[in-house]
């Protein structure tokens, strides 16, 4: 449903009125879950000189904490679908089923269940902005890591608070297509194997390893990069890839309401959840 209400907006592409709709919606949702919000507004260059009005938006759960964990998902959309089998569709707007309203779908009802039963540790759910903007295939000029990931990386050189620690962190992203697999992402391995032993270990425990998967996948340039290499905090990737790459829909016309499946949202939701309520200060 909280996937549904996003997608109602259209694509939430940035300086749309969709992508306003949908910030004032996530806002209003956090806020009746009890997060307490903190809003990071930034003006933010695009790769083509666009200036981009970004809104990364924070939850924060048992702030009195000092112990805190970071859940993180971006909620923007792609302006072209660039990967789309018919030409004439590359420079339309993706629709963001998956990528991303599923991640952020998903920690929407880990903040409901935070409210609903305090964990023993500070949570922090951040939802970033401007991840989808990187350069199109259809641009022939240079293509940069760094034009990709823009809110995350704003977020990680000016956290919401001075200073901001946690114990680690734990990205979502394209995490609701039925039958997904989630490798152990490189970039992941590298910063934070441990976290990654966590989650996995979480989730064959609850019987969910035909979902997170025994084998190493490849390093993907994704939001937990400039938090691993800017702020420092060790934060992996859950993101599903197969022998068909993100799937035939990525960052096409076809990423829709149809590519969204309630038993792979419930494997990573309630994995994380588990994670999350065994944690001690």
């Amino acid at each position: 449903g909280y996937i549904q209400a996003q997608v109602n907006f259209g694509p939430r592409t940035p300086n749309s009125k969709a992508h306003d709709k949908c910030g004032d919606y996530l806002l209003k949702e956090m806020t009746r879950f009890g997060g307490q919000i903190t809003v990071q507004k930034a003006d933010l260059k695009g790769w083509d000189g666009t200036t981009l009005k970004a809104r990364n938006i924070i939850a924060s759960f048992n702030t009195e904490k000092t112990t805190r964990i970071l859940l993180l998902s971006h909620w923007d959309c792609r302006p072209w679908s660039d990967h789309d089998p018919n030409p004439a569709n590359h420079k339309k707007p993706v629709l963001g089923a998956n990528d991303a309203a599923s991640g952020v779908g998903v920690l929407m009802e880990i903040a409901r269940q935070l409210q609903a039963q305090k964990p023993t540790v500070g949570v922090d759910i951040l939802f970033v902005d401007m991840e989808d903007y990187g350069e199109p295939q259809w641009y022939e000029g240079e293509k940069t890591e760094d034009s990709w990931c823009l809110g995350s990386q704003y977020w990680a050189k000016n956290p919401h608070v001075p200073g901001y620690r946690a114990r680690y962190g734990i990205l979502l992203d394209m995490v609701g297509v039925p039958n997904a697999t989630f490798p152990k992402e490189q970039h992941s391995m590298y910063y934070a194997p441990h976290v990654v032993e966590k989650v996995w270990n979480e989730a064959t425990a609850n019987g969910f390893d035909t979902y997170f998967i025994n084998k190493q996948g490849g390093g993907i340039t994704d939001d937990h990069l400039p938090i691993n290499q800017i702020i420092g905090i060790p934060t992996i990737d859950i993101i599903h890839y197969d022998e068909n790459g993100f799937g035939d829909f990525w960052h096409t016309q076809n990423d829709t309401m149809e590519n969204i499946d309630k038993t792979t949202l419930k494997a990573v939701g309630q994995t994380l959840l588990g994670v999350i309520y065994k944690e001690i200060e």
